[in-house]
């Protein structure tokens, strides 16, 4: 097998497991939301991971040099964690939920902590992908294009089909969130390593 195959492998993996956790975000924060919500949802989550990634590949040799950014990424992913469980998981779970669309100005509040929640997910997770794809391409640039690509298309097509079923099937976030948590403790531990050990 040649070099640029086994590289070409091992970047459909981390797209596969990195872009999935992006998915998982966004699908869960769109699904706590009405259709036509939900859509603006997924589309600005979307369009976040898509120019996160973007920019973090365009900065990825600057970006490998700062010590402790994947520390940063893992912790702001923890947060996430947190938010997601409070706005998704504990409010669906709650047998109290009284008309969740009742105000407008509520609507409009709990759209504005999604985009922060995503915003925050999409940079982290981006920041992620970017360098594990990064280091796993190397010197082949067409690679590495091909995995951004790659990336964004999982993370658009699987965001909205977890959206739609989270409501009805609430073990999905629950998986989610762990999923997401392993990335962020494999992130601090990649950094903790580098310095430590």
């Amino acid at each position: 097998m040649s070099e640029e195959f086994i590289i070409l492998v091992r970047i459909i993996l981390i797209d596969l497991i990195l872009s999935a956790d992006n998915a998982i975000i966004i699908g869960m924060t769109a699904s706590q939301f009405d259709e036509s919500i939900r859509k603006k949802v997924l589309i600005i989550g979307t369009a976040i991971a898509v120019i996160a990634r973007i920019v973090f590949a365009l900065a990825t040799n600057y970006l490998l040099q700062i010590n402790g950014i994947k520390t940063i990424g893992g912790l702001l992913l923890v947060w996430v964690v947190y938010k997601l469980y409070v706005d998704v998981l504990k409010q669906h779970s709650s047998k109290e939920k009284e008309n969740r669309f009742a105000s407008k100005d509520n609507e409009k509040a709990k759209f504005g902590k999604a985009v922060i929640t995503i915003l925050f997910a999409d940079i982290s997770l981006s920041l992620d992908n970017v360098i594990a794809v990064a280091g796993t391409a190397g010197d082949h640039v067409k690679l590495l294009v091909f995995g951004i690509v790659l990336a964004i298309v999982l993370m658009a097509t699987l965001a909205n089909f977890i959206s739609k079923y989270i409501q009805k099937y609430l073990w999905i976030g629950w998986l989610g969130l762990l999923s997401i948590i392993w990335v962020a403790v494999d992130l601090i531990y990649q950094d903790i390593k580098f310095f430590f050990f």
